[in-house]
């Protein structure tokens, strides 16, 4: 809202207003004005928790310390929730399609994981918003934003394209005539793609509709944005559960998503730039630069909830926050054409979801084989078995962060290593 306040008084010429136009300007404003919400407000809603007796019911599970966190608010995702809503209402553009699905994305997934913990807390149902929901509620979003992405005109890319394959009308509204065309071997031109990024390749792109090529063409259309819509809902909902499970240790989720939100921003403003995206050769993504802002005030929302979220806890960001957490990093990832990254980005929450799935499997296997169930991990998921073996809870979370800042690391160097 912002800025086109400030657009507005810099056509006026009034002095100062054209700071607005900078990306590095509103997102360094996004992040400090986030970092002011959860940490000023933040402890009003955590005092008001409290005072409502919202609570974190903890079941025993045999964990060393574990009823110390008993009576810790829950629901403090709620900060989390208004941390990023409000910058990136104030700062960016919302005429921006990217802009507007990272919103929706955000107040989705939180409100269907406000539901669960208010029915564990206040209807005193430990089980609480039934799983079929959550799926629905997940699957229903990843329908939505699959859709855009594939059918929305504001969704495109710019590459380089042959000259040898335009049509006649397209060399004739596209090329230089003051250039003889046997000249122009290639031109970069703005394009409807299904195309995103492999990492470690040498011509790092691949396009999803190479997986329907043995469909006639009269029909590809379809299958094309059928393939990526599962595709976009698989990952949505891997990535939510995924950080869903691993909100187990005081910071934990917290701590790695903001590492996390901190290289898709980087990638996001290396995607948004003409000059970056020319140089290490990776798609240029018009418009996309307003997700700089959105990563910002995502970053100052996570760092800022850390700061009442670190051991020991003062709150817990329950479901209303670790659900809307992971489904915007899987979002984000996705609309910059970095989704293939999320094994390696992400791989805190892989290891996590993994561990629960191997635990649940061998012991479903061992039971029907030898007549009692044995276990691959002393407990799932992974960091509830380091515990078992031990370790003090701050060392696990300060080692899981520790790997996920050189996972990373390693996303982000893909951009020159293929």
């Amino acid at each position: 809202m912002l800025y086109y306040l400030f657009e507005y008084l810099d056509k006026l010429n009034v002095p100062g207003a054209g700071m607005f136009i900078y990306i590095s300007f509103r997102s360094a404003a996004a992040v400090i004005t986030s970092l002011f919400i959860s940490l000023m407000i933040g402890k009003r809603i955590i005092l008001y928790l409290q005072r409502k007796q919202v609570g974190e019911v903890v079941r025993d599970l045999g964990l060393e310390g574990q009823y110390k966190k008993q009576g810790t608010p829950s629901m403090g995702g709620i900060i989390i929730l208004a941390s990023i809503v409000i910058p990136t209402l104030l700062f960016a553009k919302l005429d921006n399609i990217y802009v507007l699905l990272m919103l929706l994305t955000t107040i989705w997934l939180g409100l269907i994981g406000f539901l669960d913990d208010y029915i564990k807390i206040f209807r005193k149902n430990k089980e609480g918003l039934a799983g079929w929901f959550k799926i629905i509620g997940q699957v229903g979003l990843g329908l939505i934003v699959g859709l855009v992405l594939f059918f929305s005109n504001d969704v495109i890319i710019e590459e380089k394209v042959s000259v040898a394959d335009l049509t006649a009308r397209e060399k004739t509204e596209l090329l230089d005539p003051s250039v003889p065309v046997s000249a122009q071997s290639e031109i970069s031109m703005e394009r409807k793609s299904t195309k995103t990024t492999i990492p470690f390749i040498k011509n790092n792109e691949f396009d999803y509709s190479w997986l329907v090529a043995f469909v006639d063409e009269d029909h590809r259309q379809f299958w094309t944005w059928l393939v990526f819509v599962l595709v976009v809902i698989f990952i949505l909902t891997a990535v939510s559960n995924g950080a869903n499970l691993t909100d187990g240790l005081d910071g934990l989720a917290t701590g790695t998503s903001a590492i996390i939100g901190t290289a898709l921003a980087i990638l996001a403003y290396v995607s948004s730039n003409m000059i970056y995206a020319d140089y290490l050769n990776i798609m240029f993504i018009p418009h996309s630069e307003e997700l700089v802002i959105f990563a910002s005030a995502f970053i100052g929302a996570t760092i800022g909830f850390l700061w009442y979220n670190s051991f020991p806890a003062q709150v817990f960001m329950g479901d209303t926050g670790s659900l809307a957490l992971g489904g915007i990093i899987a979002v984000f990832a996705i609309i910059i054409r970095k989704e293939l990254l999320i094994p390696i980005l992400c791989g805190i929450f892989l290891v996590e979801n993994l561990s629960v799935v191997l635990q649940v499997a061998w012991f479903k296997r061992t039971k029907k084989k030898y007549g009692a169930g044995r276990r691959l991990f002393l407990m799932a998921p992974l960091h509830h078995h380091y515990q078992k073996k031990g370790y003090p809870e701050p060392k696990i979370v300060t080692r899981f962060w520790i790997v996920a800042i050189i996972l990373a690391v390693i996303s982000i160097v893909t951009l020159k290593i293929r």
